[in-house]
């Protein structure tokens, strides 16, 4: 056989092992992530709030005491900013006007993806953009604990029937760690934070807002060139809304 023939081929012999060796290493890593799951513990809210909450309430004690809010609030607004990576927490009593809103506590972003504008299908890779519900929590999520987003809202139902899009996406939370894509990454301490507060308020009493930046202080960005026509009048929107909870130093 010619020499070079033979080196060929002892190449493609290493190259080939290596790439199953590879294949074999994701399967081990795929495998090793699904034994982890099924050995972690399914908890309840009430034994997740148990293990986190002792701690959390300790913390927003402290901060609803230095906002002058009650303890626990009626009502909390969670205002999240795409530009700033921030997410402001607003308390308050039940009843009370945005204006009698205190703000108790600001996390940082750790992790988003997409830019400004709003979310408009599936796959776009895009934080919503809006005034949403809270919808459930989540004490089992696989990035620590989490509170589920209500997008799709009537407003981004009635845009994508406007521009025949069918398939909007979802899933949307606002979760632990530091990596995200679509949601909102604000670390595990945050996110305990913020499930406990919902847990204790209820859900029902919960707001989310979010925008592309804080629009009480700031012009809004350009509108990206592929931006749904109804991206202007929603930020309009939004700055209104955001001016209710007054400026923020």
């Amino acid at each position: 056989m010619p020499r070079r023939l033979l080196l060929l081929l002892l190449v493609g012999c290493v190259v080939a092992a290596a790439a199953l060796q590879a294949d074999e290493d994701v399967r081990g890593a795929t495998k090793s992530l699904a034994r982890r799951l099924r050995l972690a513990p399914h908890l309840t809210l009430e034994e997740r709030l148990a293990e986190v909450g002792p701690r959390s309430r300790a913390r927003w004690s402290a901060r609803f005491a230095a906002a002058g809010a009650p303890r626990p609030p009626g009502r909390v607004v969670l205002l999240a900013l795409k530009e700033e990576r921030r997410l402001e927490v607003y308390a308050g009593p039940r009843d009370a006007p945005d204006a009698a809103l205190r703000l108790a506590a600001r996390f940082a972003v750790r992790g988003a993806s997409g830019g400004p504008g709003p979310k408009s299908r599936s796959g776009d890779r895009q934080l919503p953009e809006g005034v949403y519900a809270c919808e459930g929590l989540n004490p089992n999520s696989i990035r620590h604990v989490s509170l589920r987003v209500g997008y799709p809202n009537a407003e981004d139902r009635a845009a994508a029937a406007d521009a025949g899009v069918s398939r909007l996406g979802g899933d949307v939370m606002i979760h632990g760690g530091s990596g995200s894509i679509g949601c909102l990454a604000v670390g595990d301490e945050a996110a305990e934070d913020l499930f406990t507060l919902a847990a204790d308020v209820g859900v029902g009493a919960v707001e989310i807002v979010i925008a592309p930046c804080d629009l009480r202080v700031r012009d809004a960005p350009p509108l990206p060139a592929d931006a749904p026509p109804r991206t202007a009048d929603l930020w309009r929107t939004l700055r209104l809304r955001m001016a209710s909870l007054g400026a923020v130093a």
